[in-house]
């Protein structure tokens, strides 16, 4: 395929897709530009993926693919820490260490073996947590994904500090209960 007929194909495929796609990522992000963002580094993607490698078969599926690992990268930021293995990050009895989810995440890099097995957990995860309760949901995303302090949560939804402490713990709990198999075969010999 000539560069000429890539770019006709990409064209086409911006073309049919960008509305789909950035109500997708509008649903998942609330900051306009932010979800425009996300939008451009997900055809940069699809524009690199062509060049690079091959044109990409089922081109809708891989565009909501890419879309969503991007949005699930925005939920983690450096500081931000998933803990999986404790209730609110500390070692239960008899448990090992507390790991956190940026220690058992791959490197982001481009490797496609880092690639697939950040998928395969971000997956897990993603799955986990849509089996929450919203509340509970809601409460560790706010907490562990956006850093938000439970004070600022209280103060914004009149939710008592207790109640929602309790909430991240029953998420804690279920994350650690449903992930343990994943981490085990994963990480584990």
């Amino acid at each position: 395929m000539t560069a000429s007929q890539q770019d006709q194909q990409i064209q086409a495929t911006v073309r049919e897709q960008r509305g789909r796609l950035l109500r997708f990522i509008e649903r998942r992000v609330p900051d306009p530009d932010e979800a425009e963002d996300i939008l451009q580094d997900v055809f940069a993607e699809l524009v690199e993926s062509y060049r690079l490698f091959k044109p990409v078969e089922q081109a809708a599926a891989w565009l909501f693919r890419v879309a969503r690992n991007r949005i699930i990268d925005r939920y983690r930021r450096p500081r931000a820490t998933v803990s999986l293995d404790a209730p609110l990050g500390a070692a239960a009895e008899g448990d090992e260490p507390a790991r956190l989810l940026q220690d058992i995440l791959p490197a982001a890099d481009d490797a496609p073996e880092n690639r697939l097995l950040r998928e395969t957990i971000m997956d897990a995860l993603t799955d986990a947590l849509a089996e929450l309760p919203a509340e509970q949901r809601q409460v560790f995303v706010w907490h562990e994904l956006e850093d938000k302090s439970f004070n600022d949560m209280v103060a914004e939804t009149g939710v008592p500090l207790k109640t929602l402490i309790s909430r991240k713990h029953y998420a804690v709990k279920h994350l650690r209960k449903r992930l343990r198999t994943l981490y085990d075969e994963l990480f584990t010999d």
